[in-house]
């Protein structure tokens, strides 16, 4: 039904956190004018350190815990927004977050096309904890995957996504990707695999490394992230350290081993000043991004 929320703590209906220029992407995505970052509200992860919690997930411990902030927008606002991140010089309409809420977002792709005034190529920014079939919905409308590929670690998933069967899934979702651009021109460059790198669990970086060297090399590229950062405030189990330089120096030296050369190497990030503010119209420094739209507006 409509109305009835899933574990994403959503209806049917789609809301929008914010709709920012966003500079923090990989380069390719980027361009010259900032990624056009739409930042949908709700998830179907329950991710323990997850930077975007105040628009991913309701908190609180209550029985009527605290919405994740958001606005409703109908197919032809969200079409609005598109253009609005166009006129603002935006490179592409980077989707984040977006699993729970494909349907709802296929109606506001094809609103797009049909105002005829947004011509810019999505980017489906997603967790990769998604099914074949939901993809199917998305395939005539994306133009670029960035999906994570979080952990191959069920025990894993489980501790810190909520979601044991995260590796099967984003794994099966995540060959789905690439072979529906398997044949476009480039198509190496329209699925980009995000992995970060967590703290005290470097054998599931190893893991993820030598999947992507034996399934996907030549075919995807990966982006390996160092930013993993402990939410300060958040009642829930996580990693409470930074990767070290050691431990980058032991991915660096797996990438040789594994012969793994395309895509993107993030610098070690230490620090937390980076982290969002989903309250505030800019969530992140003037350096990071350009607001557009805010759901408080």
């Amino acid at each position: 039904m409509a109305r009835e929320t899933g574990f994403c703590g959503e209806t049917a209906v789609l809301r929008v956190g914010a709709a920012l220029k966003h500079y923090g992407e990989e380069p390719p995505l980027v361009g010259t004018g900032g990624s056009g970052t739409i930042f949908v509200s709700g998830c179907n992860l329950g991710c323990a350190f997850c930077q975007n919690y105040q628009i991913s997930q309701h908190e609180g411990q209550s029985s009527v815990p605290t919405p994740a902030l958001g606005k409703p927008v109908s197919p032809d606002e969200f079409a609005q927004i598109c253009t609005a991140l166009r006129d603002k010089g935006a490179f592409n309409i980077n989707i984040v977050t977006g699993s729970h809420a494909i349907p709802a977002l296929v109606e506001g792709f094809a609103a797009c096309k049909k105002s005829n005034n947004c011509h810019l190529p999505i980017l489906w920014n997603s967790s990769g904890y998604e099914s074949v079939e939901a993809l199917e919905l998305l395939q005539d409308y994306v133009d670029t995957y960035l999906p994570d590929l979080k952990t191959l670690d069920p025990e894993i998933a489980a501790r810190y996504f909520n979601a044991p069967d995260y590796p099967k899934t984003a794994a099966a979702a995540i060959l789905k990707m690439i072979d529906t651009k398997s044949g476009s021109a480039k198509s190496m460059e329209k699925v980009i695999i995000r992995h970060l790198i967590l703290p005290g669990h470097l054998d599931s970086t190893r893991s993820v490394l030598q999947w992507f060297a034996e399934n996907v090399s030549g075919r995807a590229q990966l982006s390996l992230m160092t930013q993993y950062t402990p939410i300060p405030n958040r009642q829930r189990s996580m990693p409470q350290d930074y990767v070290t330089k050691e431990d980058y120096e032991t991915v660096m030296r797996w990438l040789r081993e594994f012969e793994i050369e395309d895509g993107f190497c993030q610098e070690l990030v230490t620090g937390n000043e980076w982290l969002p503010d989903f309250k505030r119209p800019n969530p992140f420094s003037s350096e990071l991004s350009v607001p557009v739209w805010h759901f408080a507006d």
